[in-house]
C-alpha cells in the first residue's frame, strides 16, 4: 500500500528502508525519474502574468493547486517558481504523462 494519494507525484513509488549504524532504520521514498516533455500531450498553452504562482495556474487550469508538479514536469522545470518567473512566457498545460491527446483529422 502506498502512503500517497493517486494525485501525488510520489504515488506508486516504493518506500524503502536504510539500516543505520545505530540499529535504527531510515525510511525513504524511491527516486522519482522525471519524464521528458515528449511524454505529455498538450491541451493548451497558458501565458504567465505578473505575480502568478505555479499553484495558481494549476488551480485555474487543472482544478487542483497541488497539481503544479504536473505543469513542472510537462515544461521540464525542476524548481516550481521558474515556471512562472517570467511574465509573458507561455507554458504547456498537458494531459497526465503517457495519456495520448486527441488525434488530428
Amino acid at each position: 500500500m502506498t502512503p500517497f494519494s493517486p494525485t501525488s507525484r510520489y504515488y506508486g513509488l516504493a518506500v524503502k528502508q536504510l539500516p543505520q549504524s545505530d540499529g535504527s532504520t531510515l525510511a525513504f521514498i524511491a527516486r522519482r525519474l522525471v519524464p521528458g516533455p515528449g511524454r505529455f500531450a498538450t491541451l493548451e498553452e497558458h501565458t504567465v502574468t505578473q505575480g502568478e504562482r505555479p499553484d495558481h495556474v494549476a488551480a485555474q487550469r487543472l482544478g487542483d493547486p497541488e497539481q503544479f508538479w504536473r505543469l513542472c514536469d510537462a515544461n521540464a522545470v525542476l524548481h516550481p517558481n521558474e515556471l512562472t518567473a517570467t511574465p509573458g512566457e507561455r507554458i504547456r498545460v498537458t494531459l497526465p504523462e503517457g495519456i495520448p491527446g486527441p488525434q488530428s483529422a
